[in-house]
């Protein structure tokens, strides 16, 4: 469902009618926030909301407009907790209720959102917006009679409402009234002709009547209005193949995976069309892609090993229709397969007592349905399982992209360990003093030769710049311990790696007092066991799969295991020595992640965050740690709290694995 109009709506008007603080600076980042919002500039709107709330922690604003942020970033979850303390502060702020609602709806608790709505309704009747989004969520909870019946009472008063009458559309489809839906879908058009989304609606009521030629011209209509609406792109592909349009529909699909390499959906259809074209290895590759992201994805298995039949890779396909049987194991069609790869390998038992297996799972199946026809599904070893996925039910949503992360492939990994690293004020990296005034650490950065910062961000010094400071002196032939240490932080950058730990030992030599040299060092030996396994790509990372399940994912023929204990106790002696600086221990809670100590490292994290709660990276690394071992609801909130305080990665995380599968 649409519901930027009722997100914009909301926004403006309560703008509009906010009260002036009297305080210049809580005037001044209420202003820079409400403007960061409306440019679309979420984190910068958060972050300015967030001094805010620092400034008045009961400023009922500050919450409300970070709510908004954060629900534009898909943070549900985090935008849910801000607009309970919103109402906390102010119990009778209707757009808090009302934007609590539409939280709540994509949050998939349909009830208590109508709850919301209604108190809205209560305190505000004449507020129009709340019927459109008591709709929406009418319509997202399928009671479609009532959610008609709002679109209309918003209609009366807003008779030029492109969203409504789209929605309302929706609503008629799903009833199966296809001539209300396209009479709602034309006014759209006639109201806005330049509506992309109108154009690629209707056309799911011209391909339901068979008439692709006009399905086909509205979806050419839309990509000529918004060349990126991979929507349309991968629609009309659909359209294209249907009607013996290879290459178009190939070249569609390509035009989506271009702006969107990761949707396994449409790498999942591209597969089945190259496979079909004879291309094999192509087809290989997208599905290897395809099941890497979504591992349970029963038809990739089954459709690579039909692939590999096709190639002759007998051992290859039998192994691939193991793993769909494991997932489904009624799965006859795939029984029978696998009953024909074992006899191409000469294992007759094994294909025999696989073509019984199959017969018998058919008909139990005949049985259970006592209807021959209705052997279908995966009993039927007639049904076609290589025709291209559409996704119907998504007709209604505009955002292909977003509505369908969670059939792409998210890049999570552990944020890195902090460690003085090359730098100054005018880069980008994470400057401590920001954060933390730690006069020891600042005594430490200001005696050495070179400027340093403390960070968890790389800085990207040339070679060059390194040959220039040695040339100009400033590092030379120095003996004392902070210019050795400057050299190995340097030679570290270059990768190399032994002369470095020759360099910080020569360091510790000079003044074995100094606990960042030791923080430095340990950083660097961790550093130096990834670099060491991804030579042979062997990183232990978690891995999150679609499911909510975790699993680390290693190469199977590699079994060496990584000792970061050299690490571990370079940075325990820094926590004997700094036992109040909070960075150490978040770099122990990592430096246990990597050992596969999880307890540990939770109890590390934690302790870091006890001490100095703002740091973005513990709440972001603790919460991965915490969905890896399946205490999801804990591990969300921590990912919620790393986006508040600048983590931009964490919205890809909360949008894959923290939305309910209601709004997936």
């Amino acid at each position: 469902m649409k519901l930027k109009t009722a997100i914009t709506t909301v926004i403006v008007c309560c703008l509009s009618v906010l009260p002036v603080k009297a305080q210049y600076d809580r005037d001044m980042f209420l202003s820079r926030g409400r403007q960061a919002l409306i440019n679309g500039k979420y984190a910068l709107a958060i972050e300015n909301f967030n001094i805010l709330a620092r400034l008045d922690s009961t400023e009922y604003n500050a919450y409300f407009f970070r709510g908004i942020a954060k629900y534009n970033l898909g943070d549900f979850n985090g935008a849910r907790m801000d607009f309970d303390r919103s109402l906390h502060f102010n119990p009778i702020f209707t757009p808090a209720y009302h934007y609590r609602a539409i939280t709540l709806s994509r949050l998939g608790k349909y009830e208590e959102a109508l709850e919301d709505l209604q108190e809205a309704v209560d305190l505000r009747p004449g507020y129009n917006d709340l019927y459109f989004s008591r709709g929406v969520t009418y319509f997202l909870s399928q009671q479609f009679d009532k959610a008609i019946g709002d679109f209309d009472m918003y209609l009366r008063h807003e008779p030029e409402s492109t969203d409504a009458y789209l929605d309302r559309g929706a609503s008629y489809l799903f009833l199966g009234d296809t001539i209300r839906a396209m009479q709602d879908y034309d006014k759209a058009v006639s109201i806005d002709r330049f509506d992309a989304d109108c154009y690629v609606r209707r056309s799911r009521i011209y391909a339901l009547k068979g008439n692709d030629d006009a399905a086909i011209s509205d979806l050419n209509t839309a990509i000529n209005l918004d060349s990126s609406y991979t929507l349309a792109h991968f629609n009309r592909a659909l359209l294209l193949y249907g009607n013996k349009d290879v290459k178009g529909a190939l070249a569609d699909l390509n035009k989506v995976l271009k702006d969107d390499p990761g949707n396994a959906l449409t790498l999942y259809n591209r597969a089945l069309i190259l496979a079909q074209m004879g291309d094999y290895e192509n087809s290989l590759n997208d599905f290897d892609r395809v099941i890497y992201i979504n591992p349970n994805n029963v038809l990739a298995y089954f459709n690579r090993a039909s692939v590999f039949l096709d190639m002759g890779r007998w051992a290859d396909a039998a192994e691939d229709y193991t793993r769909a049987i494991e997932l489904y194991p009624d799965f006859a069609k795939a029984y029978m397969n696998r009953s024909y790869a074992n006899s191409m390998m000469g294992h007759k038992k094994e294909s025999e007592s696989d073509y019984k297996t199959a017969q018998k799972k058919v008909q139990a199946y005949m049985i259970r349905t006592r209807d021959s026809a209705g052997a279908a599904l995966f009993a039927d070893t007639n049904k076609q399982y290589n025709k291209l996925i559409s996704f119907e039910s998504d007709f209604s949503k505009k955002n292909f992209d977003n509505e369908l992360l969670q059939y792409r492939d998210v890049d999570i990994k552990l944020k890195p360990l902090y460690r003085i690293t090359p730098g100054s004020n005018d880069n980008n990296a994470l400057l401590i003093s920001e954060n933390l005034n730690y006069p020891r650490l600042n005594r430490f950065l200001s005696s050495l030769p070179v400027k340093m910062v403390f960070s968890a961000n790389k800085v990207n010094y040339s070679i060059n710049t390194y040959g220039n400071l040695l040339g100009s002196g400033s590092l030379g032939e120095g003996r004392d311990s902070k210019t050795l240490f400057t050299r190995a932080i340097f030679e570290a950058e270059r990768k190399q790696f032994n002369t470095s730990m020759v360099l910080y030992e020569q360091a510790l030599r000079k003044d074995s007092s100094d606990a960042f040299i030791y923080i430095n060092r340990g950083a660097l030996q961790a550093e130096m066991i990834d670099f060491i396994s991804s030579m042979g790509n062997n990183v232990p990372v978690i891995s999150l799969s679609n499911s909510n399940s975790t699993h680390t994912r290693l190469q199977e023929q590699v079994s060496e295991n990584y000792d970061y204990t050299a690490a571990l106790m370079d940075m325990k002696r820094a926590a004997d020595m700094i036992p109040d600086f909070p960075y150490v221990y978040y770099n122990l809670g990592n430096l246990y992640t990597l050992s596969n100590n999880l307890p540990e490292a939770i109890d590390q994290y934690t302790h870091a965050l006890k001490l100095y709660p703002y740091i973005p990276e513990a709440y972001y690394n603790r919460g991965l740690v915490l969905i890896y071992l399946k205490d999801k609801e804990k591990g969300c909130i921590d990912i919620s709290k790393a986006g508040e305080l600048g983590i931009s990665d964490a919205y890809a995380v909360i949008k894959k694995y923290c939305e309910t599968e209601n709004n997936q």
